[in-house]
């Protein structure tokens, strides 16, 4: 099992009319090909589970007009999961994005809903659920479908 996770985001009120280039590509870099550069290394066998942290702000579906990078920057990660995924389709290799949902931490901030110990046992537990299903799913830290 691989687990890798990455994440950074910028000021939440800039937009891509304001950021500066220079940070965009920190939070691209940091938020998508990073972690996708660890999950090419391929450290996991055929069959093992490959899991790898997103966010329900990467659901395309899930648009506010705020974090506007932030989410580019993670659903671009679960573009470029799911590209992996098809690479692999043949395997047994079962894949995970995950969304830990809004957690008390320094990005997310004093007034988020879970704390740490709510969401990562969820986490654990959706990952250990996951172990022999082959192929990608986009999943929330209760197990739940996140729309793409």
């Amino acid at each position: 099992m691989l687990f890798v996770n990455a994440g950074t985001t910028n000021d939440q009120t800039e937009t891509i009319e304001n950021v500066t280039t220079d940070e965009f590509v920190r939070v691209m870099v940091t938020n998508a090909l990073c972690p996708m550069r660890v999950v090419e290394q391929d450290l996991v066998s055929a069959n093992g589970l490959i899991g790898v942290m997103s966010s329900g702000q990467g659901s395309i579906a899930n648009l506010t007009g705020m974090r506007e990078v932030y989410h580019g920057s993670k659903a671009a990660l679960n573009q470029l999961m799911r590209s992996y995924a098809a690479r692999y389709s043949g395997t047994s290799r079962a894949m995970v994005l995950m969304a830990p949902g809004w957690v008390r931490t320094e990005m997310g901030g004093p007034d988020a809903l879970l704390s740490i110990n709510e969401s990562v046992p969820n986490l654990v537990n959706v990952l250990l659920n996951k172990q022999g299903k082959a192929g990608l799913e986009y999943l929330d830290y209760l197990g739940r479908t996140v729309p793409w």
